[in-house]
């Protein structure tokens, strides 16, 4: 059920995730404000692409509800303190000078800290969720995940509107607001574990590389040392 989560996550953080680096050019003043913005932003995202892959992460029906729980607890969390930095993050840098600047920001900011609000209330929702019982585990999961759906499609006009005209195609040419690659893993424990195999199939050839050359070498050798005896 997990599974769910994972989907509804993927098509639920800010718009801002969605940029993608091209636009219209913006004046300087529009341009200096996408700056500021997207250097406070940019650690935010990360975190909510990792809370994402966390989850993601915890995909398999084995794994212990306990385990799941946790989890998506701790993650839920990291979405919550993500999206109220964001909201503090816009507040911080001034409405963007456009017409309307100051209505939109403030219409942001308070999304996005409604966003904040509701991953804690579902933080609190998974964690009252009863482990001991595998299908009322799982009935509590589905109820969590359309609650997250519901979050990540929905009220995001404000956002919208933010991310249009010049303030957009200036935020999108700004790194820290651009969506990174999906081949990107988060760093810590999930991506070191999930490169782990890889680097350690890697050391894995070349050790039997070194075994298979040095066990050619060692019948080369025996060989040579028959070939002289007969000899002898």
């Amino acid at each position: 059920m997990n599974k769910k989560l994972a989907a509804a996550l993927s098509g639920g953080a800010v718009l801002v995730l969605t940029l993608s680096g091209c636009g219209d050019d913006s004046d300087d003043k529009v341009n200096d404000w996408a700056k500021k913005f997207c250097a406070q932003a940019q650690p935010q995202l990360q975190k909510i692409d990792k809370a994402n892959a966390a989850i993601g992460q915890k995909t398999q029906d084995n794994d212990p509800p306990a385990e799941v729980q946790k989890t998506d607890s701790v993650a839920f969390q990291q979405m919550s303190d993500a999206y109220k930095a964001l909201g503090t993050a816009v507040g911080e840098v001034g409405p963007p000078p456009v017409d309307d600047g100051e209505a939109t920001q403030k219409a942001a900011m308070k999304e996005l800290n409604a966003s904040s609000k509701e991953y804690a209330e579902l933080k609190t929702k998974v964690e009252a969720v009863d482990i001991k019982d595998q299908h009322k585990f799982s009935d509590g999961l589905k109820t969590i995940a359309n609650e997250l759906e519901r979050i990540s499609t929905g009220g995001n006009q404000a956002m919208k509107k933010l991310e249009s005209g010049k303030v957009g195609a200036a935020m999108s040419k700004q790194k820290g607001c651009q969506k990174q690659p999906a081949s990107t893993g988060p760093s810590g424990s999930g991506a070191t574990g999930g490169d782990a195999p890889a680097e350690g199939s890697a050391s894995g050839d070349d050790a039997t590389r070194k075994d298979s050359s040095d066990k050619d070498a060692s019948e080369k050798n025996s060989s040579d040392k028959d070939s002289s005896e007969k000899k002898d």
